[in-house]
């Protein structure tokens, strides 16, 4: 009896713990589809918004008739600038001009110490004059001996000696007018006077200064009219001299500047003369354009920016929004018919303010993304925002 009651009790036990293993069977098995239903409500939710479709802004290209305005630097120069030095040694005696102050041909700038030279004019006529005397005194000897000598009484040799003493004294006095020359000369050159019009620069040397021959008083620049040089590189070269020879329109020789402030020079220059060569290190030609300069606004040694206009029929541009680069290669994402970017290279020809002038890659009628590239990819669907036309796609 005691066997039998003990097997009823372990039987109870066992059919307990059954239970209890079944409860936690279903309390996992409830968890776990819980967990599952709300992962694939999560899914769907998240499958949902993934589904929501960005809307992003559209263009279609167009051509344009346009002006393309390529800039170049521009060292600016005075039409004629030129060193005033000295030809002699000596005091700087006196200064008559003031620096940065217009002069007129032939004025007088600065004047030299001359004593010393008239000293050495007076010495040059007194040998002069000595020379012209033996001149004299020897041609009175050839009359005589000429005398003579058709008396028979002098032998003609002795007329040929006086000749030749003759004419040796007509070379000492051509050598002795040479030195007068000379000596006139070297005063004139201690009055240093303007070669031409023009504005006076710099002058380092001041009254009493001992200056040898070639030392630099100043420099004078006729700024009535000034050049400006700059560089074409060599493609640019080339396109325009063809267009030049065919005489189109294209090849305008007719420029424009902006000075180092950022202001327009009112006066438009004219490119008068191409360099012969061109540089091998740099690839570039150099070419000179004439300004007329009638306020004496622009000097010598100015810089600024040459703006050469061009006309372009039929540009095919795009905003610089809409461009990427990835690779040094410029890209724009395009618009299929089903509303999928994809991505298109293309060449840019230049660039103009905030636009690119396509060479190649692109044609009109061509539907770009306009901006927000960084949140696009290649194959995404978008809902497009057609607009007319890109902000501020207006070129003067």
């Amino acid at each position: 009896m005691l066997l039998l009651h003990t097997v009823i009790s372990l039987q109870k036990d066992i059919f307990s713990i059954m239970i209890k293993i079944n409860r936690i069977k279903y309390w996992f098995l409830t968890l776990v589809t819980a967990a599952f239903i709300s992962s694939c409500s999560s899914n769907k939710d998240q499958d949902t918004t993934g589904q929501d479709t960005l809307e992003l802004p559209v263009i279609t290209i167009k051509t344009k008739d346009t002006t393309l305005q390529t800039a170049y630097v521009a060292d600016i120069q005075a039409q004629k600038n030129v060193e005033v030095r000295s030809r002699l040694r000596g005091f700087l005696e006196k200064v008559y001009v003031d620096e940065g102050k217009p002069v007129t041909k032939g004025q007088v700038l600065f004047k030299l110490n001359d004593e010393e030279y008239r000293v050495a004019l007076a010495r040059a006529k007194a040998a002069l004059s000595n020379a012209q005397a033996d001149a004299v005194a020897t041609q009175v000897e050839v009359d005589r001996v000429k005398m003579l000598v058709n008396k028979n009484v002098l032998a003609h040799s002795e007329l040929d000696v006086a000749q030749s003493k003759l004419k040796a004294d007509q070379a000492t006095i051509d050598e002795a007018r040479t030195n007068v020359q000379s000596a006139q000369n070297h005063i004139a050159y201690t009055t240093i006077r303007a070669p031409f019009d023009g504005i006076i620069d710099r002058i380092p040397l001041k009254s009493g200064s001992l200056i040898d021959e070639g030392t630099l008083l100043t420099s004078i620049s006729d700024i009535t009219s000034v050049y400006a040089y700059f560089s074409f590189p060599e493609n640019e070269y080339l396109q325009y001299q063809r267009a030049k020879n065919k005489g189109l329109e294209e090849a305008n020789n007719t420029v424009t500047l902006m000075l180092s402030d950022g202001t327009s020079y009112k006066h438009t220059g004219t490119i008068e003369t191409i360099e012969g060569e061109i540089e091998q290190s740099t690839g570039s030609i150099a070419l000179r354009a004439k300004f007329p300069n009638p306020h004496k606004l622009l000097r010598h040694g100015a810089s600024g920016k040459l703006y050469i206009t061009t006309k372009m029929d039929d540009a095919l541009m795009i905003p610089q929004k809409s461009v990427f680069e990835v690779q040094d290669k410029s890209y724009v994402y395009t618009l299929g018919p089903d509303n999928k970017l994809h991505m298109q290279s293309f060449i840019p020809l230049t660039r103009i303010s905030q636009f690119y002038v396509v060479k190649d890659g692109l044609k009109a009628g061509d539907k770009i993304l306009f901006e927000g590239a960084q949140n696009a990819r290649d194959g995404m669907v978008i809902k497009p925002n057609m607009l007319k036309e890109a902000p501020q796609f207006a070129l003067k």
